[in-house]
């Protein structure tokens, strides 16, 4: 019997006899891995654990702790609520299940069934009993012919609709239990591994997303393979509405949106104008002690500009269409992207070898046509501010300048409180070369450049096909929050072909002319969506250095407010910001409202602290610290600075 040749992630090699599953080389390496797989990435592609490997593959066991293991599971989820639902409500019309980013859906057409939010409990065991069953996903290859024939028998227009743009050869059905769907995997070995299930949502969706067909009724769900993940997620989703930045962005006056102004375009209040200020003022200094020089470009950009980035092709049906000038055939665009524009800064003048690496940074607002249901308070904005610098370089710079930035995220995660945090090395889709643009020679070297550097500074690393931009590999950074969600925070991209499409040069040491290398890179991403992230994290109490509003004086009644003052104006000398709560109403309610504002520190004054020129310190959170003379509290207040 001829053998088979499996490279596993580690480097190592290992032999198994013909038809060999995953499952099998999982077994092989200990029972334990083996009861934890749901799926393997086989040659780069995931497949089921339990179907046969080719003559040579590269391996790689995925488990609940892999996004392609949660995907496969969430996927194989939802063949079982469909189960589930085909067997409480028979005659219902399957649509499609696939896995999103927490959990599932699966569209149902109900026919005369009436379902609602009230009938997710009766789903929901039907599901686990099913689960129990321990029922096997067991795939099969299918021809045309007798797919139609499964499913006109079964009278489902929905999968015979998808059935109608397939060929013969890449149909295939999976079965587990009593129910069969048409689907191309891939699914975990079988249902017992679903422990614990919560129907989460019902909603409605238009066949094949467009509203001129039939509405089905689309039912999102999650599950887990322990019951104690689904009470932890559950426990989550408590923690996250309370810290909902749209929801805090309103109460702590920090932006607000106007109907007349339009969807998507947030405005700043004067608190959320301040966060965004020390913001840039922090990162512009970073930039300067880093060698960048800050500059600024239009809003808006003629039509050519992004005709040459590639931008106009990619975007420009989804974004805000053209603007039309007096003259003919004249027309501008919001501005989608600042690189194109950076790019014209870097050729207004001829350029050596000696004057790069070139860095240039702009806090630069850029516009895209989001569609309206996508809008998502400060995630999803239609106009967004940028914290986007470009870096122009030798080849031989680029490993140097992208470690340099690797260090600026790390700086910034540091000083905001992102700790845990993942780089996703982003590389194009090998398979579908037709989304990109440029040479394969210069995908080659961007994506060793960034595998290389983020080795050198020994980051925790995913590798992810098919997540590069349209010009270039990327390393992104997925930030764990203060509740455990990840969120994508900063990205640094690899690019030679925008110099390539404006012709960018520079006179190297051999006196011919080069074509430079370009780094993106936005450690914030854009400050909008940083800013609703770090609401959340922080659960509105932003730290000292970056808070609006850092002390509150709370006078006890009228008649000390002229010490408050005194002691105001005595902190603002040291540049410490704060205000007065001269209001007329007892310092219980003063002491409440503060902390429902979350001002970090309170300073309480009344007959003693006059006479003694003292403040009673409270801080937000921890209550009560004592009294303490002016200069005492202003040691205080450092200490507490330089702990944030």
């Amino acid at each position: 019997m001829s053998s088979i040749e499996v490279k596993l992630p580690d480097g190592s090699v290992r032999n198994y006899p013909e038809g060999t599953s995953s499952m099998d080389v999982a077994q092989d390496i200990s029972e334990g891995l083996a009861r934890n797989v749901l799926a393997a990435k086989v040659n780069g592609v995931v497949w089921d654990a339990t179907r046969t490997l080719p003559q040579q593959t590269n391996l790689q066991l995925l488990t609940w702790n892999d996004t392609e293991g949660k995907s496969t599971f969430w996927h194989s989820s939802a063949h079982l609520m469909a189960e589930a639902l085909e067997a409480l409500y028979p005659g219902i019309k399957l649509g499609i299940g696939p896995p999103i980013e927490n959990g599932f859906y699966y569209d149902i057409d109900f026919g005369e069934h009436h379902f609602s939010a009230d009938e997710f409990p009766k789903v929901e065991a039907k599901m686990m009993e099913l689960a129990k069953e321990d029922n096997s996903y067991v795939r099969s290859e299918v021809s045309k012919a007798d797919a139609i024939k499964y499913f006109e028998e079964k009278e489902d227009p929905y999968k015979l609709d998808l059935i109608s743009g397939l060929n013969d050869g890449e149909i295939t059905f999976y079965e587990q239990g009593n129910f069969v769907d048409l689907c191309r995997g891939p699914h975990i070995p079988s249902t017992g591994k679903i422990k614990a299930v919560k129907l989460m949502l019902v909603a409605g969706a238009y066949w094949r997303g467009d509203e001129k067909n039939k509405q089905l009724t689309r039912i999102y769900a999650i599950t887990f393979p322990k019951q104690k993940e689904l009470s932890e997620y559950l426990h989550m989703l408590e923690e996250a509405k309370k810290r909902d930045h749209k929801k805090l962005g309103k109460e702590l006056e920090l932006f607000t949106f106007s109907e007349k102004v339009g969807a998507g375009l947030p405005i700043w209040l004067p608190k959320g104008t301040a966060i965004r200020e020390r913001l840039e003022k922090f990162m512009r200094q970073a930039q300067i002690e880093r060698g960048y020089d800050q500059v600024v470009t239009p809003h808006i950009g003629k039509k050519e500009l992004y005709v040459t980035s590639g931008h106009y092709d990619k975007y420009g049906k989804d974004s805000f269409q053209p603007i039309h000038t007096p003259n003919e055939n004249e027309e501008f665009l919001l501005k989608p992207m600042n690189c194109p524009h950076h790019c014209e800064i870097y050729k207004f003048k001829p350029r050596s070898y000696k004057d790069l690496p070139l860095r240039i940074a702009e806090f630069g607002t850029v516009y895209r046509y989001e569609q309206s249901g996508e809008l998502n308070g400060l995630a999803r904005v239609r106009g967004f501010t940028q914290d986007d610098a470009h870096l122009f370089c030798t080849r031989e710079q680029i490993k140097e300048e992208f470690v340099n930035v690797i260090d600026l995220v790390m700086f910034v995660f540091g000083k905001l409180g992102f700790d845990k945090f993942t780089a996703q090395i982003s590389l194009r889709d090998p398979e579908n070369k037709s989304k990109y643009i440029g040479s394969d020679e210069n995908w080659a070297m961007a994506e060793q450049s960034i595998i290389e550097a983020a080795a050198e500074r020994d980051l925790e690393t995913v590798t992810v096909l098919g997540e590069a931009a349209f010009y270039g590999p990327k390393l992104d950074f997925m930030v764990k929050d203060a509740i455990g969600r990840q969120w994508q925070l900063g990205t640094i991209q690899v690019d030679y072909n925008l110099p390539e499409r404006f012709e960018l040069e520079y006179v190297g040491a051999d006196n011919q002319k080069h074509r430079p290398v370009m780094i993106h890179r936005a450690p914030f991403g854009s400050l909008e969506r940083f800013i609703g992230i770090l609401i959340e994290h922080c659960a509105g109490n932003f730290p000292l250095w970056l808070s609006p509003e850092q002390v509150v004086i709370l006078p006890i009644s009228d008649k000390f407010n002229d010490y408050a003052q005194k002691v105001l104006k005595y902190l603002k000398n040291l540049d410490i910001r704060g205000f007065v709560d001269e209001r007329n109403e007892k310092i219980g309610k003063k002491i409440r409202d503060a902390e429902v504002n979350k001002v970090p520190i309170m300073l309480i004054v009344g007959e003693k602290e006059t006479e003694n020129e003292e403040v009673s310190v409270r801080q937000h959170g921890k209550g009560d610290l004592g009294s303490m003379k002016l200069e005492e509290f202003a040691g205080f207040f450092n200490k507490v600075l330089d702990e944030n």
